[in-house]
């Protein structure tokens, strides 16, 4: 089945209520460049080098968001062109988004990562500590920084009620600090959550953003 047919098949199961980002991490431009003529906008890439080196040759609309686990060191290389990074994971990583966003005088749209798998080797905040996180004085200093809004990755598992408990419990955190009184630089609007194998419990558990490679691309 062509690619154009995958991305159509996954935007019936959206029924528009979610929005497709490709994962395209070891995918050659050519199979980018053919979603991207299909109509796909918005691509996924976990590494910073492969992400930069895909900007250069590729389409300048296309929506690079930075899915993977981002170190620090690396944050200045993606920043002039990142549309969103979606495991922003520590304070430390904010800080350095905060630094390198200030340093070109551009807003960066980050989601903040939750920790909900049962899988230790997952990143991301836990949900007590992300709340008291929201309202210290901290975060309203990121002038350079947008929130908008909150990403999880659930426990690799058959065990399809224990993965829709873990969206679950993400979509009640991000509905409980969407009625806070938070800085004006933190929104609730997107809630990244779902991959090839789970996207349909995903979304049915209210994800708007659902991260797709093999579904979309074909195994690796």
């Amino acid at each position: 089945m062509s690619i154009k047919n995958n991305i159509a098949n996954i935007e019936r199961k959206l029924g528009g209520h979610s929005k497709l980002v490709a994962v395209s991490k070891t995918k050659p431009p050519e199979l980018i460049r053919e979603a991207y003529e299909s109509g796909q906008k918005d691509f996924g890439e976990n590494r910073v080098q492969e992400l930069t080196d895909k900007y250069q040759i590729l389409p300048k609309d296309i929506r690079w968001h930075m899915i993977g686990h981002l170190q620090t060191n690396k944050v200045k290389f993606i920043i002039p062109f990142v549309y969103l990074i979606h495991a922003v994971d520590s304070d430390k990583l904010l800080k350095e988004i905060q630094k390198q966003g200030k340093k070109i005088n551009r807003k960066i749209n980050c989601l903040l990562q939750v920790h909900i798998a049962r899988e230790e080797t997952k990143f991301g905040w836990e949900a007590g500590e992300l709340m008291e996180y929201l309202q210290s004085p901290q975060i309203q200093h990121y002038d350079y920084i947008q929130v908008k809004g909150l990403m999880g990755m659930a426990t690799f598992t058959d065990d399809k009620e224990q993965v829709k408990k873990e969206f679950r419990s993400l979509k009640n955190l991000y509905e409980e600090i969407k009625t806070m009184t938070t800085p004006e630089n933190i929104e609730m609007e997107e809630l990244s959550m779902g991959m090839s194998n789970d996207y349909e419990l995903a979304i049915e558990e209210g994800s708007t953003l659902v991260r797709i490679g093999s579904a979309l691309f074909g195994e690796r």
